[in-house]
């Protein structure tokens, strides 16, 4: 769980980064993905690992592993470029609640009410945070609005993450964390490549921005990555998503020390019911 716990406070760093990046989505996406294959990719090619390779049937499952992660983390980096690190990480953390349900269908893991409990509080935390209703989301999304379009945006991240979680729970017990790491990545990369090199002005975006994909690359495709992995071995697939709603609370921290954004009354009462379910999930 301490590994799943140190992955999440990395992370939630995220939005800070991205927002002072200036880049757009799919180039951040593509040179820390880069970064983070070169390094592992160095450490997987000695001897030791060429028996941990996918094999077979696994080549699927990884393929899958990369193409949801893109898919996921896309959104969830449009989201932050388009509206709040509030909004952003509050509606990413839909997944708990669909991981909740679909864990005992895909992993054959208990729905206890101990979990159920933790996932409608910090359900209702995070809707408390928001502040706004589905219906509401929906009409202001159908009028163009740009915040709500981020907000949509990071609503099917949540059901990206939500699928992801279920895959990497099938890989976690079977493959090296840095195995996992290194073919997200690859795979990432490898999509996004003939968009990146076809965006104007990326020289510019190269010189400027250096230092958030060295960032990124290290520590939120690489560090994050393998302690998330090496944990997902250990911890249930619904454990580990309400752990994640931790992520949140963070991020909005971060946001308001390091970005000034607004923390309301709602985003601290939201903030500590959502902290709670965590108490309740590490207690279970």
């Amino acid at each position: 769980m301490i590994y799943i716990l140190a992955a999440i406070f990395l992370w939630s760093s995220l939005g800070i980064v991205i927002k002072l990046s200036g880049v757009s989505v799919h180039v951040l996406m593509f040179f820390s993905g880069m970064i983070s294959v070169l390094l592992v990719g160095s450490v997987l090619s000695k001897r030791e690992f060429k028996s941990e390779m996918p094999k077979g049937k696994n080549i699927v499952y990884f393929l899958a592993l990369g193409l949801v992660s893109l898919i996921n983390t896309f959104l969830f980096f449009y989201a932050y470029k388009h509206t709040s690190i509030a909004n952003a990480v509050l509606t990413h953390y839909t997944a708990p609640v669909i991981v909740a349900f679909l864990a005992p269908v895909f992993l054959r893991e208990r729905l206890t009410m101990k979990i159920l409990l933790a996932v409608a509080v910090a359900t209702a935390g995070l809707w408390i945070m928001l502040g706004v209703s589905a219906g509401e989301l929906f009409r202001l999304a159908v009028a163009g609005d740009r915040n709500t379009g981020g907000i949509i945006a990071g609503l099917f991240s949540g059901l990206a993450y939500a699928i992801l979680i279920i895959l990497i729970r099938i890989l976690a017990k079977d493959f090296n964390p840095l195995v996992l790491t290194f073919f997200q990545n690859l795979i990432i990369a490898a999509v996004l490549a003939p968009f990146v090199f076809s965006t104007p002005r990326l020289l510019d975006s190269l010189t400027s921005a250096w230092w958030v994909f060295a960032v990124m690359g290290v520590v939120h495709s690489t560090v994050a990555p393998v302690l998330y992995f090496r944990g997902m071995r250990d911890v249930t697939a619904g454990k580990t998503a309400i752990l994640g709603y931790l992520e949140p609370v963070c991020a909005i921290f971060l946001g308001a020390l390091f970005l000034s954004e607004a923390v309301n009354l709602t985003t601290v009462i939201g903030g500590a019911m959502i902290l709670f379910s965590g108490y309740l999930t590490i207690r279970s």
